[in-house]
């Protein structure tokens, strides 16, 4: 192989790729489209051109036919009037338009041929095209389905999820462990409701077995100990007559 082919077959290779590459599936399929109608356009304007040709032709044949027929008629005219030679010049005219009209009857034939296949391929190419038009329709709607996929998976593709959820899970951390602070805090103030009840307890309790002993002492019984003492009353009257007593023995015993 030549350096030229190789290099023609490389810039071919780069023009179809990037051909490829720039080819949207949708505006691709649009084109189709617009270019099958053109072509159905042409094929109609064909189609009618020829029946046009047909129509021509056919009216050239029965012209020539109904001339031909004409002559006939008249050579057998001729005849009967016993003019021989004018009947052969009739009959000559009429050899002639029946050639022309055999001749005419052929590419009529052959028209009504054409047309007919004509007619075929124009039903066969607007059937082509409203299948084209489904179809199109359909890749349209997957390609924009493909599309919104690539689209999707490219941002998906594109979100950092470790680190969001590495955040979620130092959130639901963070809120874990102020979870268990309060849980502690309401802990510890329990706790130390019930030591300061407690220890009123124990207080009360000392109070009352003090209580118990200061009645022991003074011969009371616990339910008086929050009575005064009887001889706080009359405690300095009896000590004045005690005195007053030794007083007057004193005195006696002086005389």
């Amino acid at each position: 192989m030549g350096l030229f082919d190789r290099l023609s077959r490389v810039v071919r290779a780069n023009i179809n790729d990037l051909v490829s590459k720039a080819e949207d599936p949708e505006k691709v399929l649009e084109q189709a489209v617009v270019d099958m109608q053109e072509d159905l356009v042409q094929l109609r304007q064909a189609v009618a051109r020829a029946i046009a040709t047909q129509k021509r032709t056919e009216q050239q044949y029965n012209k020539n036919q109904q001339e031909a027929n004409t002559w006939q008629q008249r050579a057998q005219l001729a005849l009967s009037k016993g003019d021989e030679s004018l009947a052969r010049e009739a009959l000559v005219r009429k050899k002639s338009f029946a050639d022309t009209a055999s001749n005419l009857k052929l590419q009529l034939d052959q028209q009504t041929a054409n047309v007919e296949g004509l007619k075929r391929n124009l039903i066969a190419l607007e059937s082509k095209i409203s299948e084209a038009k489904t179809k199109k329709d359909m890749l349209k709607a997957r390609a924009n389905a493909a599309k919104a996929q690539k689209q999707l998976q490219e941002t998906i593709g594109g979100i950092d999820t470790s680190s969001a959820m590495g955040a979620f899970e130092r959130m639901e951390d963070k809120v874990m462990q102020l979870e268990a602070e309060s849980q502690s805090v309401a802990e510890l103030g329990g706790v130390g409701l019930e030591q300061q009840f407690a220890q009123l307890e124990a207080n009360s309790g000392v109070e009352d077995e003090l209580a118990a002993m200061k009645a022991q002492l003074s011969g009371a019984s616990p339910a008086q100990d929050s009575l005064p003492p009887a001889e706080s009353s009359t405690s300095k009257p009896k000590d004045a007559v005690i005195d007053a007593e030794l007083e007057e023995l004193r005195s006696q015993l002086n005389q």
